[in-house]
């Protein structure tokens, strides 16, 4: 390596610098040091994998939490709102509050996303959001426009008692002064209550759509429509799951529609405020007390919804599964039959088929693969069907959202084919991990999260579910569905045909 050579007092860098040189430059050289002369040389922390100590790995011997499988329920419940056509979400709370999950959605959309923030400091802890919440509603009316606003509030907001209610009704008292009293007409609000301490996001986007349905929902004349609460899938599944409604001449309702809000052609110029021309109207939410039935495709993230308007509307409620594979969406589609009396299509038919012929065509590669699985209650379920109609052994299957549906699901599925799986449903992902890397695994199901232990453990990784922010274009793929379902078979064999055979004997 080449050594530093002073030139008119400065230093003047040849070659590549180590750590410890660099820190034992006096001064920085006037012309800056570039990436290409940092050398850097990673040294892992241990020679090889120590397993921890039995006494730690169960969660419930633990105080604290080890790779949490969730994030915090007002994530969830701004996805609901963003699905929501000129809906900006209001978080009660701190300014990070906002930042993370604009960061987040930014990293799996890679799209903008408006959320707004009551941008707590210091002096809201003592006292309380009161002003900063009047304060930021006027402004979000006067600058955005909006149609909906989703209050979403926080930690900080629920542990110090603000009154969000009443803080509404003074809101409008305000609102109604400078901007006149149609303003009542022009603007929807939905407080929706998620403190973090009490869920995940999954709960807080079940928070959500029964807030905006319980706020919303009016009753009207039968509109024979289906209503539909898809969850936190992909866009492209959403898409989907339009495509077979529309194969078969079914009306629908798509609740909290993220498919042309958070993936939407880049179209120029651009008006200010700008609004995705997708989501939900408010007009089709108010109009969901007079459908045909109300099918929460993720049962743990649209239940809340579906018993709210089959108890207060009589509206039918039917709670999953998750259309993803043969079997869970033979059911969807025959329950769509059954309530709407269309029949089912020759179209749709005929991709069943093509998912079946790829399954017998490529049963040789997953008939007997162990395969652990990771994410959501819902996806988690689902895939762990699927991956039993593959022919394939769930080993571990864990969900970061405790349910109080997700082990019977997942056992009753496992059951049929013989299978007797380890299931995590809560906990974290530490003790999902701890049985991956002791138990011969040959594939893993999960989400992002799941990359440093696919890699610890050389087990490949199929991803799925949320969230998936390290691959481009996984928004607008499809899952669901019987399109989908052959799609994710693709991406299962060929994961394992990278893995596990050589090039010249792929073709056997």
């Amino acid at each position: 390596m080449s050594e530093l050579k002073p030139i008119n007092g400065n230093l003047k860098l040849n070659g590549r610098l180590t750590i410890e040189q660099l820190n034992a430059l006096p001064e920085v050289p006037i012309e800056g040091i570039t990436y290409e002369q940092i050398y850097i040389e990673k040294e892992p922390i241990c020679p090889e994998y120590i397993p921890p100590d039995e006494s730690i790995i169960p969660s419930s011997k633990r105080s604290v939490v080890i790779d949490p499988g969730r994030i915090c329920m007002p994530f969830g419940a701004m996805w609901a709102s963003v699905g929501v056509h000129k809906c900006i979400p209001f978080v009660q709370g701190a300014q990070g509050c906002t930042t993370y999950p604009r960061y987040t959605f930014s990293r799996i959309f890679r799209e903008p996303v408006s959320i707004a923030t009551a941008s707590f400091h210091e002096d809201a802890a003592v006292f309380g959001g009161r002003r900063n919440f009047l304060q930021g509603i006027r402004n979000l009316v006067y600058r955005y426009h909006p149609e909906v606003i989703a209050v979403v509030t926080v930690c900080s907001s629920e542990i110090i008692g603000d009154d969000i209610e009443g803080f509404l009704n003074e809101a409008w008292e305000m609102l109604e002064e400078e901007f006149g009293p149609e303003i009542r007409d022009q603007l929807k609000v939905v407080i929706i209550h998620t403190p973090s301490f009490a869920g995940s996001h999954v709960n807080g986007y079940d928070e959500a759509a029964k807030a905006f349905v319980k706020t919303l929902a009016k009753r009207r004349s039968p509109n024979n429509k289906v209503n539909i609460i898809p969850g936190m899938i992909t866009p492209g599944d959403i898409r989907e799951i339009k495509h077979i409604l529309k194969l078969m001449h079914i009306d629908y309702i798509m609740l909290f529609d993220i498919s042309e809000t958070l993936d939407c052609p880049l179209r120029l110029p651009q008006k200010m405020p700008y609004y995705p021309k997708g989501g939900t109207r408010i007009e089709e939410i108010i109009d969901t007390a007079n459908s045909l039935a109300t099918f929460a495709l993720c049962p743990d993230e649209g239940r809340g919804a579906a018993n709210y308007l089959a108890k207060r509307y009589e509206v039918p409620g039917i709670l999953g599964p998750l259309p993803l594979g043969v079997h869970n969406t033979d059911k969807f589609v025959k329950t769509l039959s059954e309530i709407t009396g269309q029949p089912i299509s020759e179209e749709i038919k005929d991709e069943r088929g093509i998912l079946i012929d790829a399954m017998a065509d490529t049963f040789h590669y997953t008939m007997g693969r162990r395969v652990a699985i990771c994410g959501d209650p819902d996806i988690a379920a689902a895939a762990t069907r699927f991956c039993c109609e593959l022919g394939m052994e769930p080993v571990a299957v864990f969900s970061g959202t405790q349910s109080a549906t997700f082990a019977q699901e997942v056992w009753a599925a496992c059951e049929e084919y013989g299978y007797k799986p380890v299931i995590f449903n809560g906990g974290d992902m530490f003790e999902w991990e701890d049985v991956v890397k002791k138990e011969k695994v040959d594939l893993i199901l999960g989400n992002s999260k799941c990359v440093n232990i696919s890699k610890e453990a050389n087990v490949p990784l199929v991803r799925i579910g949320f969230p998936v922010y390290d691959r481009v274009g996984y928004q607008r793929r499809a899952y669901v569905g019987y399109r989908g379902g052959e799609f994710l078979l693709s991406l299962i064999v060929n994961t394992i045909l990278d893995a596990k055979f050589p090039d010249d004997r792929v073709h056997q």
